[in-house]
């Protein structure tokens, strides 16, 4: 495991002497002088025991962070005590402040401790007093998560650092009876999710007047649309307006748009501290989601949707596709290329109609949720499986809100964007400001949507009423044939059609021919090919692209001229032709070729392999190639 150099910043020692000469320093100093940009995390940790250094990911020894005055010795000697020794940085810099009672704003990489870095300070702070043990004491410290699985982490984090202080978690999903036994003993600290919690305060079993401390864990979750209201409604019993008696609001996450910050000052004090280790050029996408782009002309659009969702999503799962105009909404809605049940949600619907349309897609009335950025704004649906963006929007803001609806509460979704040739740069641009890549991928294949129908086609008890059936097919046709007849129509495979990887025009199939030496251009492929296929194939292949590292080319071909050039080919020790099963990586095209294919100059081919134009390509006929 490696870590890129520029996270990492050279440490000099209490004294002002050199740096001593250790062999792992020695390391450091041959990364910099040979610029290397990655090093061993085994070296980063080494140099971090040592006192040399220290880095965004690497943890911290506590000797070294007393050299900075933000641990005191009794804050050191506790840790030490319970077996911390080492430090991550945020746990480092939010100490002092939260234990001084400051509001405090935390950016951090999920995995670099922030759990530790308000448990740690609260729960010195709580102790630093006396100890209220009062049977039914309410709880001093209120712990916000949006998971029911992060909530047993937090929780359990707290009890591991403490043996004095009462720590209970309430979640949903679980009795209430425990939970009822557990206020009535007494609680010091509470960490849960907004729903179980509310449920609490709403039937008055659950008193938050004396909590003193409020953490927003994963606080672009909280404080998002999702928790909004639950959120607000549970603070609001803890916090007076404009006073300064409210309790010290804590608020970490690894992500925070700029509104999470507008949003918090309803809660914080005038003056509170910020802290981000994160900064502008790192991932600001929930790292739960996985970005992929398809690339599809719009006119293809509605064909390819269905597919896409049966796939990555399943005839249970929940989809939301979000659209540009209130007009493509409805017609994506109306659409009967859709296959699955569809319902629109704009600005132009009113109020109620909303609600009833939210409320049937959450209760799973209809699988699939059309909806435009405004209308997503206000979306709390959970357990959302594919987000699909029909194109790359111009404000990166407004992609990161969109594929923030999957990947939530803990989940991982994936996000799907389609783009066109022209939108290549708009793609890059959210890739750069977003800082994610996305994972170019063709449209599903027959197979692909073959095997999910059949996964999920029909219900258990369903199957009961067609066994006698069964038996008739397999005594008639054999256990084989039968099976996949019938998997054959339940699926509606005599309907599926053959589509590009490359963008996914229907009739077409994808094929990859793999040189076993590195091209200098395509015209190298295309004199292979037509020493084995004839001149004619010319005209058959279409949007031809390098693979990746240039060993090879992919292009499409219509699907019924498939078997006759499988027929004529025969695999060489220099070329191999296959029919591509996926999208297979390929080489970035120059900026100057994004106008559409094109195998000459500024000039090109049409999709039929008719020459285009172009000043370079006018001096040359086919043969030449």
């Amino acid at each position: 495991m490696s870590l890129n150099f520029q996270n990492v910043f050279l440490k000099q020692t209490a004294s002002s002497r050199p740096l001593p000469s250790k062999p792992s320093y020695n390391k450091i100093l041959v990364c910099i002088k040979k610029k290397k940009k990655k090093i061993s995390l085994d070296v980063l940790h080494q140099c971090c025991k040592e006192g040399l250094f220290h880095c965004d990911c690497s943890p911290l020894h506590l000797g070294f962070a007393a050299d900075s005055a933000a641990f005191n010795q009794i804050s050191l000697d506790y840790l030490a005590a319970r077996g911390v020794t080492y430090l991550f940085p945020v746990q480092a810099k939010t100490f002092q402040p939260i234990y001084d009672g400051k509001d405090l704003i935390a950016q951090a990489r999920t995995g670099t401790g922030k759990t530790f870095s308000f448990a740690i300070p609260l729960i010195e702070k709580l102790q630093s007093v006396t100890q209220d043990e009062r049977r039914g004491r309410s709880p001093k410290v209120l712990v916000l998560v949006p998971t029911r699985e992060l909530a047993i982490q937090v929780a359990r984090d707290f009890k591991h650092l403490t043996k004095k202080l009462s720590v209970a978690c309430f979640y949903g999903g679980t009795p209430y009876k425990a939970q009822f036994d557990l206020l009535k003993i007494g609680i010091d600290i509470l960490v849960g999710t907004p729903g179980r919690i509310n449920d609490h305060i709403q039937n008055s079993k659950l008193d938050l007047s004396n909590v003193k401390h409020v953490v927003l864990d994963e606080v672009d979750h909280m404080l998002d649309m999702g928790f909004a209201e639950q959120v607000e409604e549970i603070l609001g019993f803890a916090y007076k307006k404009g006073s300064e008696n409210n309790p010290q609001t804590l608020l970490f996450s690894a992500t925070c748009p700029h509104w999470v910050y507008d949003v918090a000052k309803k809660y914080m004090k005038g003056e509170y501290e910020q802290i981000d280790l994160i900064g502008k050029k790192t991932q600001r996408t929930a790292t739960t989601v996985e970005h992929l782009a398809i690339q599809c002309r719009s006119s293809q659009r509605a064909e390819v949707l269905g597919d896409i969702i049966q796939v990555y999503s399943g005839s249970r799962g929940r989809t939301i596709i979000f659209c540009e105009t209130k007009k493509e909404a409805n017609e994506l809605a109306l659409n009967s290329s859709l296959k699955q049940d569809a319902q629109s949600l704009h600005g132009d619907i009113p109020q109620k109609q909303r609600e009833v349309t939210l409320k049937g897609f959450r209760n799973g009335v209809f699988e699939v949720l059309i909806a435009t950025n405004v209308a997503a704004r206000g979306l709390d649906i959970p357990e959302v499986d594919l987000v699909i963006q029909c194109s790359p929007p111009k404000d990166v803001d407004s992609y990161i809100h969109r594929s923030g609806r999957t990947g939530r509460a803990g989940r991982t979704g994936i996000c799907i964007c389609f783009y066109q040739r022209r939108e290549e740069d708009l793609l890059k641009q959210v890739e750069q400001k977003a800082g994610i890549t996305f994972k170019r991928i063709g449209v599903p294949s027959a197979t692909d949507i073959i095997k999910a129908s059949s996964n999920d086609a029909i219900p258990p008890f369903a199957i009961d009423y067609f066994r006698q059936s069964a038996r008739e097919l397999i005594a008639e046709k054999g256990a084989v044939d039968a099976l996949a007849a019938a998997l054959a129509h339940i699926c509606g495979a005599s309907s599926i059609q053959q589509r590009s990887f490359l963008n996914s025009t229907a009739g077409y199939v994808t094929m990859v021919l793999k040189c076993s030496i590195e091209m200098r251009s395509m015209s190298y492929a295309w004199r292979g090919l037509k020493e084995q296929l004839g001149e004619e194939i010319d005209d058959k292949i279409s949007a031809m692209r390098f693979l990746k590292g240039k060993m090879g080319v992919c292009f499409d071909i219509p699907v019924n001229e498939l078997n006759q050039i499988q027929e004529r080919w025969q695999d060489t020790r220099r070329w191999q032709l296959a029919v591509a099963k996926e999208l297979p990586e390929l080489e970035e095209q120059p900026q100057e070729a994004s106008r559409g294919p094109s195998r000459f100059g500024d000039g090109g081919f049409r999709r039929n392999g008719k020459f285009n134009g172009g000043s370079w390509g006018r001096r040359f006929n086919k043969s030449s190639v």
